[in-house]
């Protein structure tokens, strides 16, 4: 057996007994923990902390709506440690991040749903803001205080880009009270550095106030064997600033202004089988960089009336992103590419819904709770990239450098989306929720790809093009006990077409891909409160699947084209559990069978019957978090946890793949009254794996190039709250 299968399986042997044992630990341990003091009946029973989503807009517990939600609050980001919302999605099953060592190219897949950064299958919100691109969405987490991970089509509330499901990142608020913060400082392995504060309070009775800051930087793990320098190094800063004015107790309005200037290293790529047998090691001539700023704006109102909220939410969001690396990835000065790219969107939502406690009666039918709104947006997209060749690689007769501009691009878009739903009560079990929504878009798009010198004609397109989509979705629920609910849903989602900025001749314009899911569904909450159980079961159907083809006539360049189609089916389980004080566990299981429909085409190849890119047959996740207070000043806490992946394939064709492997994570500290120190370990068994490859024939010996995941790495961190 290979020494790799070896290690592969002895560190997924590793996590898997450093889970069973954490989990085994902490009842024995709450057990042997000795009490400083009888209990106190009039102490406050243990529960699980209230949790509010805004999984379908409208505030609301997950255990009462009809969708798969996974909640990742304040508390288990600090307490893990999380920065980055691909970090948060250890914690959701049956999702799956397909993400470079660039910032900007991080793509979510939930239940084998995905796509290009350009035209994501899940839609990104910040605030209640979509993230039109991906490059806008894997920022720096600054003072957030939730996650959601939102399964399954979300087109009738959410429109474009919706049919896999919804990841809303939420900024904590501005404490209204009295001032509070906090600073911090990890430093680790890698050389890694990591400061990040946060300030808050009210300026008065009606105005509140929020300030955040962060620098973070680190060492590259990938070292290029030519020059001994390491090429994937990070470093950002980061910030967000925060107002909330609340002139009456029915009315709030919030401006929230955050930033990012991210200056990182080279992409880590290296030939797949090259990186298998070395990992971490890569060799070429050419050393570039990956740069990103993204600069937003958001503004959130909110009125509620004695029957009507009125809520609107605008958005502003502009970022740019320049890349310089070496084309081809090897040790030969063959081909260089820069990359710039720039995008402005703005959008706006205005939404009514029934307030809070309230609803509309429907004589002896019942009652109904209901949303209306209307969404705008805009998005102006401008791409200049340059791929330089070396004399004669092109042709032995071109014995000079050659520039081919591929592309220089601007796409427009604007569009408007209306929708409503109505949840009725049609008795006291029975709950319906019936919801539609309408968009329509124009695109405007100008694509010009030529060499400088011009060794071929150019080729330009100027062309535009409209789409209209309606999406409905059904749902019924029925509440088995207080506590307890089962459902069942069927929706429709879509994910918008567009054009691409360089493709092969006659690809410049792709069309939408559609999706049916049926879900059902069982949540629960038992124990007194103490253990949170769901369970859901889903099927999806696509027709025109879009896929992210490379481009042949471009070396690294990708186009969206609509495939046949593909089938998904699959389940999910996520237990949370708090049996005394002090005590958290936590686990997820999600399965997913997705494959490519008869007669769908991926380049030409037939593609039928195979596992979809991407998509691990498997996803999981389990853990502990302990605490214990020493004094009535400080506390003693520590957490483990391992998040396991199933085997994927890195391609349509399901040429090459990633094996299932397994990463434990583990932190301990000691907390006071203002001050706390801890430490930390990731990927503690230093398992090796290349989460993210793809097919390269033509300079790459194996066919393929892919990045490593990251080693262990492992620090401390100290700071002060207040």
């Amino acid at each position: 057996m290979h020494r790799a299968s070896l290690v592969r399986i002895w560190s997924n042997r590793a996590a898997l007994l450093a889970a069973a044992l954490l989990l085994a630990a902490s009842p024995v341990l709450a057990r042997q923990a000795p009490s400083a003091q009888p209990p106190d009946p009039n102490a406050p029973r243990v529960t699980l902390p209230p949790v509010t989503v805004t999984a379908q807009k409208e505030p609301a517990p997950p255990q009462d709506l009809p969708v798969s939600v996974s909640t990742v609050p304040q508390d288990l980001l600090r307490g893990a440690g999380i920065v980055s919302v691909s970090g948060a999605s250890i914690f959701a099953p049956n999702t799956f991040y397909n993400e470079f060592t660039a910032r900007k190219l991080s793509n979510p897949i939930f239940r084998g749903i995905g796509s290009s950064p350009a035209n994501p299958g899940v839609a990104t919100y910040i605030d209640g803001v979509p993230q039109l691109n991906t490059n806008s969405s894997s920022i720096e987490f600054l003072d957030v205080t939730q996650v959601e991970f939102v399964r399954g089509p979300q087109s009738a509330l959410f429109g474009r880009n919706a049919l896999g499901g919804v990841v809303n990142v939420a900024s904590a608020r501005p404490s209204t009270t009295r001032w509070t913060g906090s600073l911090s400082a990890p430093f680790g392995n890698f050389s890694s550095r990591d400061v990040r504060g946060v300030v808050s309070g009210p300026l008065g009775d009606q105005v509140a106030v929020g300030l955040s800051f962060g620098h973070a930087a680190r060492e590259g793990f990938s070292i290029n064997e030519m020059t001994g320098n390491d090429v994937d190094y990070r470093a950002a800063t980061f910030g967000k600033a925060q107002v909330l004015w609340t002139p009456a107790s029915n009315f709030e309005a919030r401006v929230i202004v955050s930033g990012e200037r991210a200056r990182d290293g080279d992409y880590a790529l290296h030939d797949l089988e090259s990186l298998r047998r070395d990992p971490y090691r890569v060799a070429r001539d050419f050393e570039g960089h990956t740069d990103r700023d993204v600069v937003s704006t958001t503004v959130l109102a909110r009125l509620e009336g004695r029957r009507v909220t009125l809520s609107t939410t605008t958005g502003f969001v502009r970022w740019e992103t320049d890349d310089l690396t070496d084309l081809d990835y090897s040790p030969l000065p063959l081909i260089t590419r820069r990359n710039s790219e720039q995008d402005f969107q703005f959008t706006q939502e205005v939404r009514l819904a029934s307030a809070p406690g309230t609803a509309l009666a429907l004589g002896g039918l019942g009652s109904i709770r209901w949303q209306a709104g209307v969404f705008l947006f805009t998005q102006n997209y401008d791409q200049d990239a340059r791929n330089t060749f070396a004399p004669f690689l092109l042709s032995e007769f071109v014995g000079f450098p050659v520039d081919q501009v591929s592309p220089r691009a601007a796409l427009d878009d604007v569009g408007v989306g209306v929708y409503g739903q109505g949840t009725a009560s049609v008795s006291e079990r029975v709950d319906v929720t019936v919801g539609a929504r309408f968009d329509h878009e124009r695109k405007d798009a100008v694509l010009d790809t030529f060499y400088d010198p011009p060794l071929a004609p150019p080729t330009a397109v100027d062309t535009s093009a409209s789409y209209s989509n309606l999406s409905p979705q059904v749902a019924v629920s029925y509440r088995l006990r207080p506590g307890a609910m089962t459902y069942v849903s069927l929706a429709r989602g879509f994910k918008a077409g567009g054009f691409n900025p360089v493709s092969p001749a006659g690809s410049d314009a792709y069309g939408e891909e559609y999706t049916w899911n049926l879900e059902g569904g069982l949540k629960a909450t038992t124990a007194d409160g103490r253990v949170a159980a769901t369970l859901a079961a889903f099927y999806i159907d696509w027709d025109d699947l879009q896929l992210n083809l490379p481009n042949p006539l471009s070396p690294a360049e990708f186009y969206i084209a609509n495939i046949a189609g593909a089938k998904s089916r699959g389940f999910e389980v996520e237990l949370t559990a708090r049996p005394r004080a002090g005590i958290d566990v936590f686990g997820g299981f999600g399965y997913t069978h997705a494959r490519f429909s008869s007669g769908s085409l991926s380049g030409g190849v037939d593609v039928s019957g195979r596992t979809l890119a991407n998509t691990p047959d498997y996803t999981a996740n389990v853990g502990a978090q302990l605490s214990r207070a020493v004094t009535p000043a400080v506390t003693l806490y520590g957490r483990g946890d391992a998040v396991f992946r199933g085997a994927f394939a890195y391609d349509e064709a399901n040429t090459a793949g990633q094996d299932a492997y397994a990463i434990a994570n583990f932190r301990a500290g000691l907390r006071g009254r203002y001050l706390f120190a801890e430490g930390w370990v990731r990927n503690a068994f230093d398992t090796r794996y290349i989460p993210v490859a793809f097919a390269y024939g033509l300079f790459a010996p194996s066919g393929f190039v892919g990045e490593m995941g990251s080693p262990r790495t492992f620090g401390i961190r100290g700071g002060v709250s207040f």
